[in-house]
């Protein structure tokens, strides 16, 4: 395919791609294709000769859309959505044809002045002070690694990248038991490891870390030889929304000399409704915060906003500067490949320009407070509904519940069935987890084109399926 041929199929493309999203609430959600079948349709050998643009298009559809999972399915309730709402895919198609590479400022100078405006933007957007200084990273579990890494430097000194793990005491980190598994992934990569993971116990109707507990097992842990390094705190945790008290959990931190790390993933883009602010009451005193605007925000995937309060931290942690990435002759400039850990870095900031320029932060406040309406209608509903139970009350858009109905033994496997029903079914995705022990089916509204109606056809899906299984 020649240049001189793109427009045509660029418009070919756009015009599959709205006619995509206004129908894909007509298909089932989530892929119905058995293991095996996309790469047995794919040949074993690449061709030897170009093919026809054509064909390459039409088996995109054939091969291809059956083996997809629909993400942006208005009735998609699983997990946490990674949306893509039209001005950011637009913004991505432009940054995919200049294609340029943002490792540092003369490599872009408009990827890199833009990512400072709008990280400034969303900092402004949630009601973070003054003085924190963001970067844009692919996601929450690479701001995450780089918050451990800072942390273990700080702990060591200064000493970890060079002299490595091998001659100090133990470093440890604490963290609640709902923390998201990205965490234990930084600190194997850290190299500080999984024993060095302290998990503290929780409490309260939001489930969050029991600082208590905190403070204690950071008293043990020093009394014992060990090396305390730092804290993570859950915000809107992945299983059931689980969220620390954040201003009493940092008081424990700050009196230890810990670096602090809130992984707020999802539920920070709903800090742009002031009304949710509560929930991460003293939020300012964290040395390290992320969230995702690729979830609930609506930009498309992947966009992770990574806040410090101290940048020099990173920066002294991360940075490297061979000659060859050096920008000579340019004083106070920010080169954010330093300020992560991959040295190659994409022209995120522009979908970030798009989105919040086409909606405004109040259509965009506008959905998340629907989604939250919405999702505690359902709630209400079930737990009016005879045979069910909730089992964890609504965390923004997300809670969990059960069915139990009378005389059934063995409710995990019942509820096991029911959420692989519905999932069979096609209509509407949802997820399991446990909580304390038991299965549970969770439930969370969140997908940028959602409407009142999706919702409520969720529970016509849910108790009609669990009806039949009963």
């Amino acid at each position: 395919m020649q240049w001189t041929e793109f427009s045509e199929w660029g418009r070919r493309v756009a015009d599959w791609a709205q006619d995509y999203h206004l129908t894909v609430g007509d298909r089932p959600v989530r892929a119905r294709t058995k293991p095996g079948d996309i790469l047995d349709a794919l040949p074993e050998t690449p061709p030897e000769t170009p093919q026809d643009m054509e064909e390459v298009f039409r088996d995109f559809e054939r091969i291809v859309m059956p083996g997809i999972t629909h993400w942006q399915h208005p009735r998609f309730f699983a997990y946490f959505n990674s949306n893509a709402a039209a001005p950011s895919v637009l913004a991505e198609f432009l940054v995919s044809a200049i294609a340029p590479q943002c490792m540092l400022w003369q490599t872009s100078p408009a990827a890199t002045e833009m990512e400072t405006r709008m990280m400034d933007w969303l900092r402004r957007s949630i009601g973070l002070a003054d003085g924190f200084a963001g970067v844009i990273q692919d996601s929450a579990s690479s701001a995450t690694l780089a918050a451990v890494l800072t942390m273990r430097e700080k702990a060591l000194d200064w000493t970890g990248n060079t002299a490595g793990l091998a001659r100090n005491k133990p470093l440890r980190v604490y963290c609640s038991t709902e923390v998201h598994t990205s965490v234990d992934r930084a600190i194997w990569v850290s190299g500080i490891g999984q024993d060095n993971l302290v998990r503290i116990p929780t409490t309260g109707d939001w489930r969050g870390m029991d600082p208590a507990a905190l403070d204690a097992a950071i008293r043990a842990d020093r009394a014992a030889g060990m090396t305390p390094a730092g804290a993570i705190l859950c915000v809107g945790g992945t299983s059931n929304g689980a969220t620390d008290p954040v201003a009493a959990c940092l008081d424990v931190a700050e009196s230890h000399g810990l670096f602090t790390h809130v992984d707020a993933a999802w539920a920070g883009s709903a800090m742009i409704c002031p009304e949710f602010r509560h929930y991460w009451q003293g939020i300012d005193r964290a040395d390290s915060i992320v969230f995702n605007p690729h979830k609930w925000l609506g930009v498309q995937f992947d966009c992770s906003a990574h806040f410090l309060r101290n940048p020099d931290d990173l920066v002294r942690t991360l940075a490297i500067q061979p000659e060859y990435l050096k920008t000579h002759g340019k004083d106070g400039i920010i080169n954010y490949s330093e300020w992560s850990v991959p040295l190659g870095r994409r022209f995120r900031a522009l979908k970030i320009w798009f989105l919040i320029r086409a909606y405004g932060l109040e259509g965009l406040r506008d959905r998340i407070r629907n989604h939250i309406a919405w999702s505690n209608d359902l709630h209400n509903r079930l737990r009016a509904t005879a045979g069910f139970e909730i089992l964890t009350e609504p965390m923004w858009s997300l809670f969990t519940f059960r069915y139990a109905p009378q005389d059934v033994a063995d409710l995990d496997d019942l509820n096991q069935r029911l959420v692989d029903a519905i999932n069979d079914d096609g209509r509407i995705y949802l997820t399991q987890t446990r909580v304390n022990g038991k299965l549970a089916i969770r439930f969370q509204a969140g997908q940028f084109e959602t409407t009142e109606q999706d919702v409520r056809m969720a529970y016509d899906v849910i108790a009609e399926i669990a009806t039949g299984l009963a």
